[in-house]
């Protein structure tokens, strides 16, 4: 437990830096999206978990990446540079690809409460259709 909680201690400070990085640099609006970019997700996954409209299947593989996400144990241990976040990158990008394959990229910008461009670069990244 003790392990966990540096660890999120170490990925808060990291995250925080990273706004602050972008608010000195004047990229106010980049800081406004990293900084609302965590809570945006989880809030996406909460209400896609809730929405009828998703099949159990998706639903499924949301709550077994989310699990995977917050596991201290991992493939590639997260100290790696550039390699540790791979693994938890690919699970979450696999299960999004899944769950807009099966409920449609419409249901998930429903539900998306951030900017609708950083919606696209998440897509995008995760080679998902923007348009059905």
């Amino acid at each position: 437990m003790r392990t966990l909680l540096i660890a999120a201690s170490i990925l808060l400070v990291v995250y925080l830096a990273l706004v602050v990085t972008l608010v000195l640099s004047g990229r106010r609006y980049a800081a406004k999206e990293l900084a609302a970019l965590l809570p945006n997700l989880v809030l996406l996954f909460r209400d896609l978990a809730k929405d009828p409209r998703v099949p159990r299947g998706p639903k499924v593989a949301l709550a077994a990446a989310a699990l995977w996400l917050v596991s201290p144990i991992d493939l590639i241990p997260e100290f790696i540079p550039l390699l540790g976040p791979l693994d938890d990158v690919v699970v979450a990008a696999l299960a999004l690809r899944y769950l807009t394959g099966r409920a449609g990229v419409e249901v998930v910008r429903e539900h998306w409460r951030g900017q609708a461009a950083t919606l696209d670069a998440i897509l995008r990244a995760a080679r998902i259709p923007l348009s059905p």
